[in-house]
């Protein structure tokens, strides 16, 4: 008998040595919710778990040829943009999903690793501005991107209704950067705020938290699930993948995208 085959989301990404962030951490989130995950290089770089040492992007007429392949090869059920590096990835990453005008595009725009390590060129935040962002059904922006990317307002709340208005149809600004007691994310959309998500603030930081939220929504979209819930069934397995990260480097934690496959207690002893 023929196995059903798991709904596939193309991945545009860089790579990441730790596996902690990057592609691996978006293909260990889709496989753990249940999806398949097909990768764009879009970036090398090299990296650990406290910082970025140096990235080289990958060729643009090459993105364009990996995407090309999987596209005339798989049915394609969402598409999440990472890491794109420069400008001229952006446009051509563009100009692939222009052609898939019914896929979802969830849309992480990356523009530096956790510690603060500049992963783009100067000229990302317009080509996202003008390409990227108007194609988008979701951006999932922390609180630093948002106001880098709409500079123009003076609240989160504004930031959001700006990139509403430059045609993504939702945006989740996530709030791990803001210094509240609990870690508040809003979802917005149809130019308003629609839901508020509340989680308990974890210690420590997280190297590739970002990439597996973005991957999650993006599964979620892939299964077919309304945006709102899809949203938040994927910050809340991004939250558990957090509570059951760990430490295996000197830098930030990484998250456990496969923490329900752990055996997380220690084995009863037998009694004597």
């Amino acid at each position: 008998m023929t196995q059903a085959s798991p709904p596939v989301v193309l991945v545009f990404a860089g790579t990441d040595p730790t596996g902690g962030a990057g592609l691996t951490a978006d293909v260990l989130a889709l496989a753990s919710l249940g999806c398949h995950a097909a990768g764009v290089v879009t970036a090398v770089t090299a990296q650990d778990t406290t910082g970025i040492k140096q990235f080289s992007c990958t060729d643009t007429e090459l993105v364009i040829a990996q995407a090309r392949a999987v596209l005339e090869d798989m049915p394609v059920a969402a598409f999440k943009v990472g890491m794109l590096g420069n400008s001229e990835i952006a446009a051509a990453v563009a100009s692939i999903v222009e052609d898939y005008p019914d896929v979802p595009l969830i849309v992480d725009p990356v523009q530096n690793s956790g510690r603060g390590d500049a992963l783009a060129d100067d000229m990302l935040d317009g080509a996202l501005r003008s390409l990227i962002i108007p194609q988008a059904s979701l951006i999932t922006p922390n609180s630093l991107e948002a106001r880098a990317l709409a500079p123009g307002a003076d609240t989160l709340d504004a930031c959001a209704q700006e990139l509403m208005s430059l045609g993504s149809e939702f945006v989740l600004i996530t709030g791990t950067h803001e210094n509240t007691p609990e870690v508040i994310h809003r979802l917005y959309g149809n130019m308003r705020l629609l839901e508020t998500f509340v989680f308990e603030r974890l210690p420590g930081s997280y190297h590739g938290s970002g990439c597996t939220l973005a991957s999650a929504c993006a599964a979620s979209f892939a299964h077919g699930l309304d945006p709102v819930n899809a949203v938040a069934e994927a910050l809340q397995y991004t939250w558990e993948t957090l509570k059951h990260g760990f430490r295996t480097g000197m830098g930030q934690h990484l998250p456990n995208r496969l923490y329900w496959a752990w055996e997380m207690d220690e084995p009863e002893s037998e009694d004597t």
